[in-house]
């Protein structure tokens, strides 16, 4: 596939443009469903702890599937890989849009998943042999675009439509639009590969998905068992110990499922962590932002998708401008000077108050994800650039790979931290409060106690949201610290190539 691209005179924009559409419609869905978590609980009758892993679901498959893609994408055509990928996710799909049982809403995510897990890293490939490396900052850009309008417009319809409806219209709503672009896929993508004689290793996919499964559960669990809970550091042992064994099964095989090697790409290695350490800041303003919005300001969940719209829209916009700015400037200073904005707004929302303005939230949030928008997707595409080409397709699972993991453990730190920080300060608030009633006059009625009560949880929580956000804050800040190492990646000699010239 990459040298039939190679060949051609301009980059497939009829495939790249298919691939885009069916991406689009997995993140679609993907940013529909948060908001709707909390009528989920009611009707299915599932507390918090159980309802994330809809979310923690998704991610576990997609840190098990997203590995193997790097061997899938150098055995089989585009055309084939799209087909199955839509195929899984429209099946997901239509399986959650009549689930009864939150069980078999879960299963449909996970299929899900699975789709969405081998659609990502495939058209991230495409891209990379499409574009020369001069002109691929603006075609990154126009594609972060057209992914970042999906979490623009995905709260706020999600919010609307949960007002308006069950929320199972939200799968009712994305099946039609899968189905088409399945078929569209079907007609229009045409291209072929030679045969190419690999084989999946499968120790190798047994300890990779126990490695990545293990981490990624145990982190995603720590929030609601804790992390004493041998559930949690049993799993996360098993992955560690599961992944050390895989790495090095990796350094040994002729054709590696996944190429560690490509860590010693220094710029490669640099992006990776600073992708990884953002997206673990990242989680705390989708995580505790609609927390703080929802239950402590009782703000209705369509308000709430309308607070984030500016700012997912600001990060849909500015990535074709920082894309041709990265072309122009490197990714040194956009990282540098998006990674300062993240930071300070970090820190800004650690001082949150029980009335904060609604407008205020909105701005901050929105200028937050300005920030972002000249980070994620500049450093990625300046590691990427340095790899030899025939490393792309390990280069791009790997990138998603760690994405899927630090994004569980970003949510399982901060959680952990708002619902240690909200019980310490519960005890704290309460026991300042008995020492005030005791002192009073006349002791507090019951209507008091229960009126009291309801504050002391309110301002824990409060205050539970904003020490997590403030370790966000540090995490943000490794990240800039990281950045002033950047420098603009040019492509390495790839080794094997070279060998056969000489």
């Amino acid at each position: 596939m990459e040298q039939s691209i190679k060949e051609a005179k301009r980059p497939p924009y009829g495939i790249l443009a298919v691939l885009m559409i069916g991406a689009f419609i997995a993140f679609l869905n993907n940013t529909l469903l948060n908001i709707a978590l909390p009528s989920i609980m009611v009707e299915l009758d599932v507390d918090a702890s159980t309802v994330q892993w809809l979310t923690t679901g998704f991610m576990l498959v997609n840190g098990i599937m997203i590995p193997t893609t790097a061997f899938l994408i150098q055995k089989y055509s585009v055309r084939r890989l799209f087909l199955v990928a839509m195929s899984l996710f429209t099946i997901g799909t239509l399986i959650a849009g009549v689930a009864h049982a939150f069980p078999v809403l879960l299963t449909a995510r996970m299929v899900q998943a699975s789709g969405t897990a081998i659609m990502m890293p495939l058209l991230m490939n495409v891209m990379l042999v499409s574009f020369p490396i001069e002109k691929r900052g603006a075609a990154m850009g126009i594609f972060g675009l057209i992914l970042m309008a999906a979490p623009a417009i995905g709260p706020t319809l999600s919010g609307w439509i949960i007002e308006h409806y069950d929320w199972r219209m939200l799968f009712h709503f994305v099946t039609p639009i899968a189905i088409t672009v399945l078929l569209i896929g079907f007609f229009l993508l045409k291209d072929k590969k030679e045969k190419v004689n690999i084989h999946l290793d499968l120790i190798s996919l047994l300890l990779s998905s126990v490695g990545f499964g293990g981490l990624l559960y145990g982190f995603s669990s720590a929030g609601s068992k804790g992390w004493d809970s041998p559930q949690v550091y049993g799993t996360i042992t098993i992955g560690v110990i599961s992944l050390i064994i895989f790495i090095l099964r990796q350094s040994k095989l002729e054709r590696p499922m996944l190429n560690f090697t490509i860590f010693k790409y220094p710029m490669f290695a640099l992006s990776s962590a600073i992708t990884m350490v953002v997206n673990m800041a990242m989680f705390s303003g989708m995580l505790l932002i609609p927390i703080y919005v929802q239950t402590i300001r009782g703000i209705s969940p369509l308000d709430a998708g309308l607070m984030m719209l500016p700012g997912a829209l600001a990060m849909a916009l500015m990535s074709p401008v920082t894309g041709r700015l990265f072309d122009k400037f490197g990714g040194r200073i956009l990282a540098i000077v998006g990674l300062t904005i993240l930071v300070i707004t970090t820190y800004m929302f650690s001082q949150l108050e029980l009335d904060t303005p609604y407008t205020y939230l909105m701005v901050l949030h929105g200028v937050r994800m300005f920030g972002m928008s000249m980070v994620m997707m500049p450093v990625s595409t300046n590691g990427l650039n340095q790899l030899p080409t025939r490393f792309y397709p390990h280069g791009t699972a790997m990138n998603n790979t760690l994405n899927q993991v630090s994004g569980a453990i970003g949510t399982a730190l901060l959680v952990t931290v708002m619902s240690t920080r909200t019980e310490t300060h519960a005890a704290q608030i309460a026991e300042d409060a008995m020492k005030q009633a005791t002192a009073a006059a006349t002791p507090p009625t019951e209507a008091a106690i229960a009126e009291m009560k309801q504050q002391i949880a309110m301002k824990a929580m409060l205050e539970g949201i904003n020490d997590a956000f403030l370790v966000a804050t540090f995490i943000a800040a490794v990240a800039l610290i990281m950045a002033f190492f950047i420098k603009r990646a040019k492509p390495a000699q790839d080794p094997v190539e070279a060998q056969k010239q000489s």
